[in-house]
């Protein structure tokens, strides 16, 4: 451990107002990175968590998933890619509004994969 550091949050979440403080470790000395730059890496971190990985954890159920053998985590990965890229390609609000209407209009899901990008 190089440097410590502890982040103050704030804001309406479901709503209401939250405030809470959350601390880290890094490996990262503090000549190499200053606390601006730190604060930038979290909220990189948080930006990126925030997009792919909520999509692929939450509306897809990545981490309920529970293959683990020989390359089908890798396929099943690549396959949620796909559907991440096909999601994004509706006319809706979210992924999950996204989800729902092509669960229930097949055609268009199957115009989406077999119609150029």
């Amino acid at each position: 451990m190089k440097q410590g550091f502890r982040v103050r949050r704030w804001g309406i979440r479901n709503g209401k107002p939250f405030e809470e403080v959350v601390h880290g470790i890094t490996s990262l000395p503090p000549e190499k990175v200053d606390a601006q730059r730190l604060l930038e890496l979290v909220r990189e971190h948080w930006r990126i968590e925030n997009s792919l990985h909520y999509i692929r954890d939450v509306t897809l159920g990545e981490d309920g998933c529970q293959v683990r053998c020989g390359q089908a985590p890798q396929v099943l990965a690549a396959l949620r890619n796909v559907a991440v890229h096909v999601l994004a390609q509706v006319d809706t609000d979210n992924h999950a509004q996204a989800t729902r209407r092509l669960a229930a209009r097949f055609h268009e899901a199957i115009d989406l994969l077999t119609s150029p990008m």
